[in-house]
């Protein structure tokens, strides 16, 4: 892979040597000769540290500030009735940056657990809604880049082009008609003014346990907002998407293929819409084009990964973060797109072992190697997309040479990153603590919290990493309970 000769790892006082081993059966790394056990310790480390438990009240603080979004959102809604009045977001455990949804990170600003906020999430808002239509979705893609399309208005009645027109750009057909097509920049350049107008608003009149605006920031098409709660931070990634029931005509041919969830979960499940997301390819008119986006699909398909594969792609996702970020070429999202073509690739009982999070870790690092040395990264859904094809020599080359350092000692990166983790966990440790937010919004009166919620919520935090939310939102009364988690109704 790398010109020249292949300088002979030093061997140091951890990898031992043959004479040492005796009978034993320790198993080794072949490229680092680290210990296979040592890496699986490592592994479990980082997980205890990354995962983090919370108390009853930081518990409540996320409910908290999840109510304070959605009723902020409610207010955005009112303001000139162009999103939808019920609508459904989709809550992803986890920010843009770390790979939740197929965005470009260029244009994120860099944000650090600890430094910047404590927990994070990416909020899908749907600005249109598409779900009468059962049969395949086509999409027009004539003037996009494999996995993306322009967006026709055609496809809405006339109130929903009125209420939008003004974020569309507009081609004159030949015909004498007008088209309006959907621009992801002017919804985002609108959304980032309905949110920081209502915000402002809102601190205008601040009241009694309600979350502090820390800061509000447009990242591209991303709205950022980071709330503190008590003693807590929040970062909200906010997305307006484009929301679609049924499944695009371009990844029918996927639906074809024997994939690893078969007769784990259902077609039904997999296939109950997908998302049209602000990013542009990088060829493509970024005030046009749209991405397309599975990551309802993802929510379901991650309930049939086992633990021991999710806690090696986490240890391998906070590495290729910190090692990667610049220049941003390769996102979390590309490893996972690898992981779940592995799931596909693999037999089910082998990444169904409880103790090979080591083996999973670094396949996981090869597999990335391999498609930054060839430039090719098909998106699992839409396997003739190549997510790198736009990726420099130069930068593919530059990243493949330091994930071959991280291959060469991955002990000493994920000791790396064990030390991260705990660094942001003590910078959240030692925030101080302020009295639990009330459930009440007004000054009056001394409530209690309410312990049977903030158990609830700890418990769903801490059994339910990484999946998904899905709220039912109505702007006229966000007292009551409207979020699922997954399949269960809370």
């Amino acid at each position: 892979m790398c010109g020249g000769k292949m300088a002979a790892p030093a061997l140091s006082s951890r990898a031992g040597s043959a004479g040492s081993l005796g009978n034993s059966p320790t198993m080794l790394d072949f490229r680092s000769a680290a210990r296979m056990e040592d890496l699986n310790r490592l592994i479990q480390e980082f997980s205890k540290h990354d995962q983090r438990e919370y108390d009853d009240q930081r518990a409540l603080e996320i409910h908290t500030a999840k109510d304070f979004i959605f009723s902020m959102l409610g207010m955005v809604q009112k303001l000139d009735q162009k999103l939808p009045v019920a609508n459904e977001y989709l809550l992803l455990s986890g920010g843009v940056r770390e790979g939740v949804v197929d965005m470009d990170l260029d244009e994120l600003s860099v944000y650090a657990r600890g430094t910047d906020y404590d927990m994070d999430f990416t909020l899908l808002v749907p600005a249109l809604k598409l779900h009468d239509r059962n049969q395949p979705v086509t999409l027009d893609m004539r003037h996009s880049a494999l996995g993306h399309s322009w967006l026709s208005l055609r496809l809405f009645d006339e109130g929903t082009i009125n209420r939008w027109k003004d974020c569309c750009t507009v081609v004159d057909h030949i015909s004498g008609t007008v088209n309006y097509f959907f621009s992801p920049t002017l919804v985002a350049d609108w959304f980032h003014q309905a949110v920081a107008l209502v915000l402002l608003e809102v601190q205008k009149k601040p009241q009694r346990g309600v979350p502090r605006v820390e800061k509000v920031q447009r990242n591209g098409t991303v709205i950022s907002v980071i709330l503190g709660v008590g003693s807590s931070r929040m970062l909200y990634d906010i997305v307006p998407v484009v929301s679609f029931k049924g499944w695009p005509a371009v990844a029918q041919s996927w639906l074809m293929e024997n994939h690893f969830w078969d007769g784990k979960i259902t077609e039904e499940e997999v296939i109950s819409g997908f998302y049209l997301v602000p990013a542009c390819s990088h060829k493509g008119r970024k005030e046009n084009e749209w991405r397309l986006s599975f990551a309802r699909s993802e929510v379901q398909l991650k309930k049939c990964i086992s633990s021991s594969l999710m806690q090696a792609y986490q240890a391998c996702k906070a590495i290729i973060i910190k090692l990667l970020s610049r220049p941003v070429a390769v996102s979390p999202y590309h490893l996972r797109s690898i992981m779940l073509w592995a799931c596909d690739r693999l037999p089910a009982n082998f990444l169904s072992q409880d103790d090979f999070s080591a083996h999973f870790l670094l396949g996981l690092i090869d597999d990335l190697q391999h498609c930054l040395v060839n430039k090719t990264c098909p998106n699992y859904f839409i396997p003739q997309c190549n997510m790198l094809e736009q990726l420099s020599d130069a930068d593919a080359m530059l990243h493949a040479r330091k994930l071959s350092s991280v291959r060469s000692d991955p002990a000493e990166h994920l000791r790396s990153t064990i030390e991260h983790a705990k660094a942001a966990n003590r910078l959240t440790a030692a925030a101080p603590r302020a009295p639990p937010p009330s459930p009440q919004s007004d000054a009056g009166g001394d409530s209690q919290p309410d312990d049977r919620l903030a158990k609830k919520l700890q418990q769903l935090v801490t059994e339910n990493p990484g999946k998904s939310i899905s709220v039912f939102i109505n702007p006229d009364d966000v007292t009551r309970p409207h979020f699922r988690i997954d399949d269960k109704f809370f």
